[in-house]
């Protein structure tokens, strides 16, 4: 049986316009859900979905209105400084001070937390973010993608089996993203448990094992990533045919036969209401030549839009 890494039972947080004012706003309502230990867990939703206040509550920047939070075994209320010590959280803003070092920032990073000198493992952590050649570089001096990577490391220095990554690709470019994702998989193998929020879509598709979605609050979905998939029965195939044909005869009870041009025809249907030789046979039998298909899947987007409306 998998440990539970974290664990939130009808988490709730209530913003009050103020003191005098009966007008509230419920970031949070009764939110509960559980992330195993070892998985990449994706916690996705629409701006002012939660996600922030969660990731405040979980950080100690923010006080709950209710609810109960349990991280690596540790009460959030009742053990507050071992939940920290737990949990490294790598912010979306890069905030780094210009003229220290690497080595330097982590140092003081792993004194902030109070780790000895001897139980220190500087060098290790700049290797596994392949910083080991900046280690001694100003921080200014680092491009995006290290700078990036240079956040992991900070969040690292205690040695937290739990990562937070808050949009950690956010604005960088393709390449930087790759080398991030791979030193993120990297430390999940090692056996950390990354909690991960993201506005690319298709990043937590590939990433993570299961996956949250809020909407106002509320935890609208929880599920694999592939059964999150699966609610989304519709699929396409694109064929590309020689032209000239003739589409009349294209007719098959559930299915939308759509001419694009003059050498592309689109069918839409329901996954589990035909197979792909149903729809191909279609063609066949009404002498249109295939020359190339393209399908196409529902993926995470769809899946999102449905159940946020956004």
């Amino acid at each position: 049986m998998n440990k539970i890494a974290l664990s939130v039972e009808n988490l709730t947080k209530i913003y009050s316009e103020n003191k005098k004012s009966s007008i509230s706003n419920k970031a949070l309502n009764n939110l509960s859900f559980k992330v195993k230990q070892g998985e990449v867990f994706g916690l996705l939703g629409p701006n002012g979905a939660g996600k922030t206040t969660f990731l405040s509550i979980l950080a100690g920047t923010v006080t709950k209105t209710k609810g109960k939070i349990n991280v690596w075994g540790f009460d959030l209320d009742q053990n507050p400084r071992q939940v920290r010590a737990s949990i490294g959280i790598v912010p979306q803003e890069i905030n780094l001070d210009a003229f220290f070092s690497p080595r330097k920032l982590l140092e003081l990073q792993a004194g902030l937390y109070g780790v000895p000198q001897k139980d220190r493992i500087t060098d290790i952590i700049l290797k596994m973010v392949a910083l080991e050649k900046q280690a001694d570089s100003y921080a200014r001096s680092l491009s995006g993608g290290m700078k990036r990577r240079l956040l992991i490391a900070k969040a690292m220095v205690h040695q937290p089996p739990i990562l937070v990554l808050d949009e950690p690709t956010a604005g960088v470019d393709v390449q930087l993203r790759k080398n991030l994702w791979d030193n993120v998989k990297a430390l999940n193998k090692e056996g950390v448990t990354i909690i991960l929020t993201t506005h690319y879509l298709f990043e937590a598709q590939e990433m993570c094992d299961r996956i949250a979605i809020l909407d106002k609050g509320n935890l609208v979905a929880l599920d694999t990533t592939q059964k999150l998939l699966d609610r989304i029965q519709t699929k396409k195939i694109t064929f590309k045919v020689s032209e000239g044909y003739n589409d009349v005869g294209l007719n098959l009870a559930g299915v939308i036969f759509n001419s694009e041009s003059s050498s592309l025809i689109t069918a839409v249907y329901e996954k589990n209401s035909y197979t792909f030789d149903d729809i191909t046979n279609v063609l066949k039998k009404n002498n249109i030549k295939i020359l190339d298909i393209a399908t196409e899947d529902g993926d995470l987007e769809d899946v999102f839009v449905k159940l946020t409306n956004h």
